[in-house]
Parts: C-alpha cells; sequence; structure tokens
C-alpha cells in the first residue's frame, strides 16, 4: 500500500474515532436545549394559567424523556450492557474496517474512466502515425486502464506476441494493486463476530460464575452473563455485515476496472496490428 492510501487509511480512522465523541457532545448539548426549553415552556404555562393538569405535564414529560433517549442512547446502553472490553475490540473492527473500506472505493472511483474513448483517441493518434502523442495521452490519464495502454505502446516495435504477453503481465499487476487492501477488510470481517462469539463464551462464564456464588440458579442470577453473551454477538454480526456490504461493493468496482482493463487491452492489440500493417 502506497504513501497516499495509508494516509488515506489513517485520516478516516481519525475522523470515524473521533467523530463518536463530537456526535456524543452534540447529542448531550441538544438533549439539555431540549430539556430547558421544555422546562422553561412548563414555567410560563404555570404563570399563564392554573387549570393545567398535572398528569398531563407528567405524560408530556415522560414523552419527552423517551424521544430525547433516542436510538444513540439506547445503542449506548447495550454498548455498556455487552462488556465495554469486548464491544470496544468490536468497535475497533467496524472503524479499522470502515477506514479500509472508504480507501479503496476512492481509490477505485478515481481509477474508473472512460475506456472506449481513450482507446478511440489512440486510435485517431496512430492513425496520424503520431506514437508519442499517443503516449503522452495514456500517460495524462488517470487509472489502470490508460497504465495498461501506455505500457503496450511502449512496446510497439516489437511483434505482436511479445506485444501481447507484456500487456497480459502487467495487466496483472494492475489487477492485483486494484485489490490492495482488501485481505485487511476480509480480516476484520471474520474478527467481528469472533470477538462477538467471544464474548458470548465470557458471558456465558460469567452466568455460571454467578450461579456458583450465590448458589441458586435464578433468572436474576443467569440473566447478567446471558446478557452479555446475546449483545456481544448481536453486535458482531452487524458489524461484520456492514463491512460485508461495502466489500461486495468494492469487489464489483474492481470487476468493472479489470473487464475495462481486458476489454482496453483487446482494442489496443487490434490498433497496433493495424498500425503495423500499414
Amino acid at each position: 500500500m502506497g504513501m497516499k492510501n495509508r494516509l488515506i487509511v489513517i485520516l478516516t480512522t481519525g475522523i470515524l474515532l473521533l467523530g463518536q465523541p463530537v456526535m456524543a457532545q452534540t447529542s448531550e448539548a441538544v438533549t439539555d436545549s431540549v430539556t430547558l426549553a421544555v422546562n422553561d415552556s412548563t414555567a410560563q404555562d404555570s404563570t399563564l394559567t392554573t387549570t393545567v393538569d398535572d398528569e398531563a405535564l407528567l405524560a408530556a414529560a415522560d414523552e419527552t424523556d423517551t424521544e430525547e433517549g433516542g436510538f444513540h442512547k439506547q445503542l449506548k446502553t447495550k454498548f455498556i450492557d455487552g462488556n465495554v472490553g469486548f464491544m470496544s475490540l468490536v468497535a475497533l473492527s467496524l472503524v479499522l474496517g470502515l477506514a479500509f473500506c472508504i480507501e479503496r472505493i476512492l481509490y477505485l472511483m478515481m481509477s474508473e474512466i472512460k475506456a472506449k474513448r481513450l482507446t478511440d483517441d489512440i486510435r485517431k493518434k496512430l492513425e496520424e502515425n503520431d506514437v508519442e502523442g499517443a503516449k503522452d495521452l495514456c500517460r495524462s490519464t488517470r487509472g489502470p486502464v490508460a497504465s495498461v495502454c501506455y505500457h503496450g505502446l511502449l512496446h510497439i516495435k516489437q511483434p505482436m506476441d511479445a506485444i501481447e504477453r507484456s500487456i497480459t503481465n502487467f495487466g496483472g499487476l494492475q489487477a492485483a494493486n486494484l485489490e490492495k487492501g482488501c485481505s485487511w477488510i476480509k480480516l476484520f470481517i471474520a474478527m467481528a463476530p469472533s470477538l462477538g462469539f467471544l464474548g458470548t463464551v465470557i458471558g456465558m462464564v460469567m452466568a455460571f460464575d454467578h450461579i456458583q456464588s450465590a448458589g441458586d440458579i435464578g433468572p436474576t442470577i443467569v440473566a447478567q452473563g446471558m446478557k452479555v453473551a446475546l449483545i456481544t454477538t448481536i453486535f458482531g454480526i452487524v458489524v461484520a455485515l456492514i463491512l460485508q456490504l461495502f466489500y461486495s461493493y468494492i469487489l464489483s468496482k474492481i470487476e468493472k476496472l479489470t473487464g475495462d482493463m481486458e476489454e482496453a487491452a483487446i482494442d489496443l492489440l487490434d490498433i497496433i496490428e493495424t498500425y503495423k500493417q500499414r
């Protein structure tokens, strides 16, 4: 992985990690503002009228508290209930996996070009006997497709078999470059549920420890350990599913670029053969 790709991964990881406390602080600030607004509104209503039903106010306050909690508060509660140690490892797998996914997606998006237009432009240059112009065109175009075409033009004076062999070998290297970092994504996809299952085993051990300490097998004693076991498993599977979606999208991008390289290579060989026969 190049220095630029590493920098993208590091920056993305930092943004994802720093974004969590910022979002938490923002949520808390919004919660405080809503609470103050509700309190001020209640105080004004109490000053203006004395016929407000107390039970209705209590019901409204309970509804406001429920809305303020929302998904973020529930997620935070479940995170703590699932044992912070194991849940932090699962969350770290998600952050690092997303960092590599974003880096690959950005790289693949920047590598995409209109391959057919490039080969048409190369054909026009060669029809004008402007080989150097065709090379300059490939050099000024980003992406592996242009690199493969440039590599083929470098060997234009050699026999067709040598040119085809050179393009095939160089195309294999470019295809391997497209898949850089994917092994790390697969690692985090496998690691997340494994950590969840490890938390499941630890939760079961905790449940049996509580039973042994209390000398009883009541549901209250077993509940805590079982809760840890189930929550860690759920979070691990969810993280793996999220990363798998991104990974499938990345694979589709790689397949498209690989197909574009193969199509461009075939067109380039036909163009070079036509140029040599002139």
